[in-house]
């Protein structure tokens, strides 16, 4: 016996157009199950508030269709059931009769010819037979959609409508026709566009061939099947995030966005930034391209971290020792909690070296002894440092017990000992600032270039995460460190592109603060930066530098206003502030000046918390002006002693402004980061074995 195979997948209770199959259900190797069985499963389905599907053919023509029925609690050899859908109910019971039902089982379907007792337009009545029969399913299941959203899309022509049902391989949309709109405007032979979301979220796009289609002038159904089995979210990368085989395996635990069922699945490897997983063949719902917003990856019940996935590829013989029937598919990461996303690297990285800690709770006395040992708190930064040693000590504790999301840091560790650590913070919108990289001298280990390698390693992992806020990585540092010399100078030299990497020196010195009086009768004005002194600002930097300095530092006409990072930090218990300045002379700008307050030690050499100049006119800016400019903002720092940057550097030579020395800010360009680590690889390939 064969049964038509939209009998089966009809879940609508209602007389859809029958699109032909050439995939039936066939009684083959049939299974006999007894009635003590097909009670307990129509019980289950009750229980579910589930549905079994009525089969009748036409009395004519003999045509088929199906209607969806609710089983009620069943007791004995006595079955009742009420219709799903009572629409043209009457209609449909005159000129058809019935033939069998089917209920659902797991992957299989138990067929049932039972006899009707009674049937009207409330429901149906069945004497169950002693036996019945287990039926093979489709190779690849249809699952039944409620909500979805469909949109088709061809050559200018967009038919709106819902997901009926789908499986990887394929899916099927139910479209409506709008006056003007015809379905002859759709070409049968060429690919369509489908777009699926819930409400706004658009959780699917992607082109697919017509496979079948309906009749209906109204509305009309259509099995699309996608073209591409895999989907490149992101630029192929060389130095891709490293996978990991966890024991115990973590398994990805979800429920389907189309179908609203909960999905339990085991992860075959996983990394920072996405994972790939078994899933059965039979009910496969893993859609290259499909989004789902919320997924648990659950460590053996120990902890959990949720993120936003997307398919990215399916595969069927990617390896041959999986067991026949499973599917491999892979997911990336789109989104993710920043803590949930440290907790995921810590536990990564841990899996690879022991000694390797993200943003471990540490002993305050342990760090600041590493620090003054290792020579990063010299003597004369601790001699600015010690007039606020409280408040040093108060925003460290913040930073390293807290963990905030605008913080991180690494740490490389032997039996308890600091050798290393390397510190991060966002201190622009989508910049985060390296600082605070030390290491201690060993014979066996270089750790300064280890705990480089895990920053390195973590921002590769994470940049591409929208909560991550990571586009730049930038850092200060002096010329004469031969360490961050060789690595971030050598970074920019050997990339040699100032869009993707670049270098600008600033003098720098203390202004103490005094109390020279602004002339305001001058040809001088110190006024708020608007939108138009920035764009000018842009094109002198451009002749400049053509760096990436303004866009790290969010100075851009459109970032004008950054206050959304001001709030992120007031809400953590810290302090960012920004202000903008432009210096002008007879209305012609001469500097722009970025004056940034924040936590005293947030940065130890207070690169945070000072006055950047920048200075468009090195020959009519005299040094006079600009101590009285100086003086004027010197009200918004708690200190005496204020940290100025000035570029260009060469600025301060022109005017005899006496510099305690000169910083490098560097910038990298996050789409340049194989470039980033082939440099990386050659580097550590020499320093290993120095």
């Amino acid at each position: 016996m064969k049964l038509a195979d939209d009998i089966i997948s009809n879940n609508h209770g209602e007389m859809h157009e029958v699109l032909p199959e050439s995939c039936h259900f066939v009684q083959e190797n049939k299974k006999t199950l007894n009635r003590k069985y097909l009670v307990n499963k129509l019980n289950f389905i009750n229980f579910q508030d589930g549905s079994i599907t009525v089969n009748f053919k036409h009395r004519k023509y003999n045509s088929t269709i199906s209607l969806q029925a609710k089983p009620l609690p069943c007791l004995d050899d006595s079955l009742n059931c009420s219709w799903v859908d009572t629409d043209d109910l009457f209609q449909k019971l005159r000129t058809h009769h019935y033939i069998n039902f089917v209920v659902p089982d797991n992957q299989k379907l138990i067929l049932v010819e039972a006899e009707v007792k009674k049937i009207d337009g409330d429901g149906i009545s069945f004497s169950l037979p002693e036996s019945c029969s287990e039926i093979s399913s489709r190779r690849v299941k249809r699952h039944y959609c409620e909500g979805v959203q469909a949109q088709l899309a061809q050559h200018g022509a967009i038919f709106d409508g819902i997901l009926v049902d789908f499986n990887a391989f394929s899916f099927r949309v139910e479209v409506s026709s709008i006056p003007p709109q015809s379905f002859q405007w759709i070409n049968l032979e060429s690919p369509v566009t489908i777009a699926l979301k819930i409400g706004r979220e658009i959780l699917y796009t992607g082109e697919c061939l017509i496979i079948r289609q309906g009749c209906g002038q109204k509305s009309r159904a259509f099995v699309l099947k996608p073209l591409c089995n895999h989907i490149r979210r992101f630029k192929p990368r060389e130095y891709r995030s490293t996978r990991y085989k966890l024991v115990p395996s973590p398994n990805i635990i979800f429920k389907d966005p189309f179908t609203g069922k909960i999905s339990n699945l085991k992860v075959i490897d996983l990394s920072g930034s996405g994972f790939s997983v078994e899933e059965d063949e039979q009910n496969s719902i893993l859609l290259p391209g499909k989004i789902i917003p919320e997924v648990a990856i659950d460590f053996a019940n120990a902890f959990q971290i949720t993120c936003k996935v997307q398919v990215i590829y399916r595969n069927d013989r990617a390896n041959d020792s999986r067991p026949c029937g499973t599917i491999k598919c892979g997911l990336t990461i789109l989104d993710m909690d920043l803590n949930d996303h440290v907790r995921l690297l810590g536990f990564l990285q841990q899996a690879e070296d022991g000694n390797t800690y993200v943003c471990t709770r540490v002993d305050p006395e342990q760090l600041w002894d590493f620090f003054f040992e290792t020579g990063f708190l010299y003597p004369k930064k601790y001699s600015f440092l010690q007039l606020h040693k409280e408040k040093f000590k108060e925003t460290y504790e913040k930073l390293y017990t807290r963990n905030p999301n605008i913080a991180r840091y690494f740490i490389y560790q032997q039996n308890g000992i600091i050798l290393g650590h390397m510190a991060m913070i966002r201190f622009y919108r989508n910049t985060w600032l390296i600082q605070h990289h030390a290491s201690r001298k060993t014979n066996s280990y270089k750790p300064g270039l280890l705990v480089l390698n895990q920053i390195s390693r973590y921002v590769n992992d994470i940049h591409k995460l929208y909560s991550a806020h990571l586009e730049f990585v930038c850092c200060y540092f002096r010329q004469d460190n031969k360490f961050p010399r060789r690595v971030f100078g050598g970074v920019a030299k050997f990339i040699n592109d100032p869009k993707g990497c670049s270098v600008n020196s600033f003098a720098y010195f203390h202004y103490k603060s005094s109390s020279i009086q602004w002339d305001l009768s001058g040809p001088w004005i110190l006024t708020k930066t608007q939108p138009d002194d920035i764009k000018e600002l842009q094109s002198f930097y451009e002749y400049e530098s053509g760096g990436l300095m303004l866009h790290a530092m969010d100075l851009e006409s459109d970032m004008i206003d950054c206050g959304d990072l001001c709030t992120a930090y007031q809400k953590l218990g810290f302090r960012r502030e920004r202000h903008l300045f432009s210096l002008k002379k007879d209305e012609v700008l001469k500097a722009i000046i970025v004056a940034n307050t924040s936590d005293i030690g947030l940065n130890m050499s207070d690169l945070t918390n000072c006055i950047k100049v920048i200075v468009m006119d090195e020959n009519d800016l005299s040094k006079d002006t600009l101590y009285s400019m100086l003086s004027l903002l010197s009200g918004k720092f708690e200190q005496q002693e204020i940290p100025v940057l000035l570029y260009p550097a060469s600025y301060a030579e022109t005017q005899f402004i006496p510099c305690e020395r000169n910083y490098n800010f560097w910038v990298l360009n996050l789409q340049y980061l194989d470039q980033y680590f082939r440099f990386c690889e050659k580097l550590m390939t020499h320093a290993w074995h120095e």
